[in-house]
């Protein structure tokens, strides 16, 4: 339904739009817009993942990650996760953007007693003291993250809430960084009902992912700098 009206949208564009969803799925591959499928125990014990990945029941309480619908075995409860590397990649490859990720240490212009970024706290500051060279590279990547709940279904009566994480890029201006476009979502977390404190065992991925970025750092091509350059995150 959706592809018949993006054609329709786009009568008399010289434009190649998917003519299925498996040819959809395959382009949004392509560009870097998979996730990962990783189950988790429906009372949000742990993810199979890593050491649990072949686990048939949790660990923890026991119960079996599968319900099923006559011979077919379906997970009761599947995160899914969007890996940060290429999405920090992509922030890099438009120059304006690759300019813009700069501002925090170029041109923003502090005043005091007045907060209009993160940049301008004294935990930024106190971290930039702690970590001077990651401090001094203006493209070293500060990022914010976010999550709420919402009723995906829109119907009130029902109760069920999934949880988008998502990822705030505070290199950019306040008038950009939080804005739909340059938020990046990092995964959205099972209903139907919200993880409360346990929502540190969805976080694993993407704490594991960051990890990996601040001691090793990613490689991307600087649009601004019209070269490909290291870059590392916190």
């Amino acid at each position: 339904m959706l592809l018949e009206l993006l054609k329709e949208a786009f009568q008399g564009v010289d434009v190649d739009l998917p003519k299925s969803y498996s040819e959809s799925k395959r382009l949004m591959r392509d560009l870097g817009f998979k996730y990962e499928k990783i189950h988790s125990c429906p009372n949000d014990c742990v993810l199979f993942w890593k050491e649990y990945e072949n686990f048939e029941n949790c660990p923890k309480c026991g119960t079996c990650k599968w319900k099923y619908e006559g011979s077919k075995k379906i997970p009761r409860k599947v995160l899914r996760y969007f890996p940060l590397k290429p999405r920090l990649q992509r922030l890099f490859v438009n120059k304006d953007l690759a300019e813009n990720m700069r501002w925090h240490k170029e041109k923003l212009v502090h005043e005091n007693d007045v907060m209009r970024h993160p940049a301008d706290s004294e935990l930024w500051r106190d971290f930039d003291k702690k970590y001077p060279l990651f401090a001094d590279d203006p493209r070293s990547v500060r990022i914010g993250l976010a999550s709420d709940g919402f009723n995906p279904f829109g119907n009130m009566s029902t109760s069920y809430s999934i949880w988008p994480v998502l990822l705030v890029p505070y290199n950019l201006p306040p008038w950009m960084c939080m804005k739909d476009p340059f938020l990046l979502l990092s995964m959205l977390i099972p209903g139907p009902k919200g993880p409360g404190n346990d929502i540190d065992v969805y976080l694993q991925p993407l704490i594991d992912e960051l990890k990996e970025l601040w001691e090793v750092g990613i490689e991307a091509y600087d649009a601004y700098k019209k070269k490909t350059l290291s870059y590392v995150l916190h």
